[in-house]
Formats: C-alpha cells, structure tokens, sequence
C-alpha cells in the first residue's frame, strides 16, 4: 500500500480544481507510463491508458474516474493541500487532503487493479478524467473519441463499495419573472418579485406524476433567489434557479417541457446533458456484483456515467458525504478494500 498512498499523497498535495488539472494529469502519466505492459496518452488534461496486448477482435472494458477537484471550502481547519496521515480513536488510520475521498481514493485504487490484474478475456482501459466536477468540455467527454468501440464501464466514486446501478441526473433551470417597476410608496408598477413568489409556490407543490421502478419520483427544489436593486423600488425583475434531480422515465427536454405548460415566466436550461443512468436491468456489470454480494442502490449524485456511451455502473471506496465537505479524508482500510474489490470485479466479469 506504500506506493499507493504516496500517489494519492502527491495528487492532494498538487492543487487540480476543475480545469487546472495539469500537474496532477503528469503525476499520473508518469505513474502509468512506469508500468509494464501500460501504454498512456494524454487529450488535455484526461490521462488515458492500455493494457498490453490490446487485442483488436476483444471488447472493451472502461475504469474511469476523475482527479479534479472542487475549491476547498471556507470551513477546512486544516491546509487542504497537506496530506496528513493520523490515526482515529478507533485506531483507523485516514489520510486527510482534498480529494483523498472524491475522487482520489477511486483514482489510486483503480489504478492498483488496472495495472496488476491481468490475463483477462477483454481489453481494459484506464481513463482518469478532468473537469468532472464542473462537467467541462474538456472533461471526458473530449477523451471518449480516442477509446472507440467500449462495451461497459465502471465508474469510480465514493460510493462506500455499494454498487450503485442507478444515478440521479440533474436539470438546471433559471427562472426569470418580469415585471414593471415603480416607486415603492406609490401604487402601481408589477412587482416581479411577487410574479417569482407565485411560480415558486407552484413549483413547491408540484409532483410528476410517472414514477421510475428504481430511482422513484423527480425531486425538485428551487435553491436560489434575487431581485430588487434598492428598498423604494419595486423590482421589474425577479431571477431564481431551481435544481431538479431527475430520473431514467423523463428525458431532460420532457420535464423542461412540462413546467414550462403551466408556469409564468421564462424558464431556461443552464446544461440540457445531465441525464439519469440505469444499469441495464441482467447486465454482466451487475450480475457480477451479484456474484460478489455486493449490495446495490441509487445514487442521488452525478458523475461522468452520464457522458458514457455504453452500459456502466458507479462503485468506489469512499463515503459521498465526506464529498465537497471541510476536512475531507478518506480511511486506508477503504482504499485497500476498493482494490480488492476492483480486482475482484475485473476477473469475475462475463462479456
């Protein structure tokens, strides 16, 4: 475990927020690249690597995961950018850094089974992706041309090596209620703030009515508004945003369409890609987690599954709560368990 450690020491101690990944992208070419028998190249700052002999008539099995990272937090009580090693009351030992846990703990221990499991009945490729946490352009989806012809993935996030066979998408809208303005001590004008008030109470209590058999109904929260430029004024504008976890029985431009039937105002989609993914129902993916007693479940968080042109399913080391929270770590028990269980995943699997 030394050597892996040390790697997932070097990623937290080199900064990779979204889209300034490129140091930590060379930390992990030249990790792969001091592999045998492991080919890598680079499409921006996603790393993307071979096992030797790649064989031409064999499918293609994907691991990815990403070693970007969000900005730390205002609430870290420590530098974020040190890896510190220390042993909890229990006698656990956890190594804190940001992105020890999302993703980094994935990272490492998906690096550590792709390298040394071999002799497999189909190609493995290894993509370690930028820009996850902002779903950029420059993300996977820029590497994925580079990889054709891919029959399944498994998705590394920090999923506490439950497999989760289905994630929530999410939908973005900024509402906009317009009005017209007016002095506040007089009667007239359209407050637009009362326009937004009234829409939002709608969205409230709003329900879609299909319901899907394994994630079950579309949540939607609205999470954010402004208005107004000064107390004696009555606002003509009024914007707010809503966040919408959608699921596999609504296409983004379905449920956009729907609200847009009955509520006043203009609506607009920041990112119309965000959709919902399900493994398909007697996958070999999951059948082999099946195999292996591994529990299922549905994650209300996204990744780059959505991006994926083929059947895939998330499973990591890891706990989602520590994700984007001050003080992030990740257990060393968990990482060797993330090992043992992508590896074990990898020779088990049937295409």
């Amino acid at each position: 475990m030394k050597e892996t450690i040390d790697l997932l020491s070097r990623l937290i101690a080199t900064p990779s927020v979204s889209g300034k990944e490129q140091e930590t992208a060379g930390i992990l070419s030249r990790y792969l690249a001091s592999k045998k028998g492991v080919s890598v190249s680079t499409v921006g700052n996603n790393v993307i690597a071979t096992k030797e002999p790649f064989r031409e008539n064999k499918p293609v099995v994907l691991l990815c995961s990403h070693h970007d990272t969000v900005a730390p937090s205002a609430g870290y009580t420590r530098d974020p950018y040190t890896p510190v090693l220390e042993e909890d009351k229990n006698g656990r030992m956890r190594l804190y850094g940001l992105g020890s846990n999302d993703a980094g703990a994935s990272v490492v221990a998906m690096t550590e089974a792709f390298c040394t499991t071999d002799n497999l009945p189909y190609n493995t490729v290894l993509i370690l992706a930028a820009e996850e946490e902002i779903s950029g352009k420059k993300g996977i989806a820029s590497a994925l041309p580079h990889v054709p012809n891919i029959s399944c993935a498994w998705v590394g996030e920090p999923t506490g090596l439950r497999a989760a066979t289905g994630e929530r998408g999410l939908l973005v809208l900024d509402g906009v209620a317009s009005g017209q303005s007016a002095h506040a001590a007089l009667e007239g004008g359209d407050n637009a703030l009362y326009k937004a008030l009234d829409a939002i109470a709608l969205l409230r209590n709003y329900r879609f009515i299909k319901e899907s058999p394994t994630m079950g109904s579309v949540r939607l929260q609205v999470t954010q508004i402004q208005s107004g430029t000064q107390h004696n004024v009555i606002p003509d504008t009024c914007h707010y945003v809503v966040d919408i976890r959608t699921t596999d029985v609504y296409t983004n431009v379905e449920i956009l369409e729907e609200l847009e039937s009955f509520l006043p105002g203009c609506l607009t989609a920041r990112n119309m890609a965000n959709k919902a993914s399900a493994t398909p129902y007697g996958h070999p993916l999951a059948e082999a987690v099946k195999k292996a007693g591994i529990p299922t479940y549905t994650s209300p968080t996204t990744s780059d599954w959505m991006r994926l042109p083929c059947p895939a399913l998330k499973i990591g080391p890891g706990c989602s709560s520590r994700s984007h929270a001050p003080d992030e770590f990740i257990y060393i028990h968990e990482i060797e368990q993330g090992i043992a269980t992508y590896t074990h995943l990898l020779s088990t699997l049937t295409l």
